[in-house]
């Protein structure tokens, strides 16, 4: 392969898989709606955690927050992003745990249970709208 590679992380999955994962700090812009976003949901004890399975149409960025603030995850771990015609993977947890506690505050709600700890684990402690 031509050009160095990106950093990479070794995640490992439900069942002993291993995934090697790039990480860069900013994504690239894409031109198109080609951005997947999945998300790691922990089932807790006795299922653990998994990628969530989801319709390909609805693995973008606005469906995935629409869908984190609906309660429709259980535990969310850890946000994925990756762009496989521009060639880049990346951790976007902070940034999205970020999007949630501004779209909570601007429109004066709590943040939903599902995502509390999703969100002080990722950003810090969440603040409750004044």
């Amino acid at each position: 392969m031509a050009g160095a590679a990106p950093a990479s992380n070794t995640l490992k999955a439900h069942g002993g898989a291993v995934l090697e994962v790039g990480v860069m700090r900013r994504s690239p812009r894409s031109g198109g709606d080609q951005e997947v976003y999945l998300v790691l949901d922990n089932f807790g004890s006795g299922v653990g955690r998994a990628w969530r399975e989801t319709n390909v149409e609805h693995t973008d960025l606005e469906t995935v927050i629409t869908d984190l603030l609906d309660g429709q995850y259980n535990n969310p771990v850890r946000i994925i992003a990756f762009n496989v015609a521009e060639g880049w993977t990346r951790d976007v947890s902070e940034d999205v745990a970020d999007e949630l506690r501004e779209r909570c505050a601007d429109h004066r709600r709590d943040l939903p249970f599902s995502v509390q700890e999703f969100v002080e684990r990722c950003i810090g402690r969440t603040e409750k709208p004044r």
